[in-house]
């Protein structure tokens, strides 16, 4: 910074500010992110298994083992259709539902809570009540195919329909969340904006397309940079539904983190799959706020 800029900043408060504020935050990024992804990319380099000092170099190998993994290649593919659904019917139908229920009448304040209690559920436990739903011999689900006299899925324990099985529950637990974001948006709106355009006989329709939901842009963008981020991080729901199986066919990059790296004392093995998650995460990240977030 130039001596001019500093005196710029040290005119405006500003530089007291940054003396203050920036080292504490600075020290506490540095302690529980930096030196922790540089430890796992350090480790990433052995061949590890957790125990004693790591002394077997390897190098990139571990890496190439990961990319050549049929289960981190399901990994990936499952992470991308979370991100798929999350974005194209998860986002819409809270869209939707906020639309409606920023509404007054009677009953809207108890819809929202409704539609908002999955996402107040800890995941591991909306997992093992969609285990009960889901079991083919007692579940729920087995008792109305039975009902219609059909012989109940087991959802959970095949390869086609286990990811499905999931994607449902992701869909119901987190879309109350996005609704949420949506009501306090469209509540923080000015409303003089849509009488003025009623006033000018603007149709429903109308001020929905060219008033409300352009005013909405900032709120949808943070939710989609929510719904990625947390697709990518998806792993609490996965553990209690199907453990990544049957076959790894429904694993997420951090399942397949947690039963091929943890589980199996691979530390070498899982820090480099960590590693490579942080990557796409903070690609993600930083080109997202670039591009849609700028102005935000």
């Amino acid at each position: 910074m130039s001596t001019t800029a500093l005196g710029r900043a040290a005119a405006s408060g500003k530089l007291t500010a940054v003396v203050l504020f920036l080292p504490p935050a600075l020290l506490l990024f540095t302690l529980f992110v930096i030196l922790p992804v540089g430890e796992a990319a350090w480790y990433s380099g052995f061949n590890w298994n957790g125990f004693g000092r790591p002394t077997n170099w390897i190098g990139f190998t571990n890496y190439e083992y990961v990319f050549e993994a049929r289960a981190f290649g399901l990994a990936l593919r499952n992470n991308f259709l979370i991100i798929v659904i999350s974005l194209g019917i998860q986002l819409p139908l809270a869209l939707t539902l906020a639309i409606l229920l920023a509404e007054k009448f009677r009953g809207a304040v108890a819809l929202r809570m409704l539609f908002f209690l999955p996402y107040v559920l800890a995941e591991v436990a909306t997992g093992l009540i969609f285990s009960f739903v889901y079991d083919g011999d007692y579940g729920l689900l087995a008792g109305v195919w039975r009902f219609f006299g059909a012989e109940p899925p087991h959802l959970l324990a095949s390869t086609q329909t286990s990811m499905l099985a999931i994607l449902i529950v992701v869909v119901w637990k987190y879309f109350g969340f996005h609704m949420m974001l949506f009501i306090a948006a469209l509540q923080g709106q000015d409303q003089h904006l849509v009488e003025a355009a009623r006033i000018d006989g603007a149709s429903r329709w109308q001020v929905l397309r060219h008033i409300t939901i352009p005013l909405l842009y900032p709120t949808i963008r943070l939710s989609v940079f929510f719904a990625v981020v947390g697709s990518l991080q998806l792993f609490d729901l996965v553990m209690p539904l199907t453990r990544g199986g049957p076959a790894d066919s429904s694993q997420t990059m951090v399942s397949f983190l947690y039963s091929h790296g943890v589980t199996r004392m691979r530390i070498g093995y899982g820090s480099a799959i960590g590693v490579i998650l942080f990557v796409i995460c903070v690609t993600f990240a930083v080109t997202y706020k670039r591009w849609f977030m700028r102005d935000d």
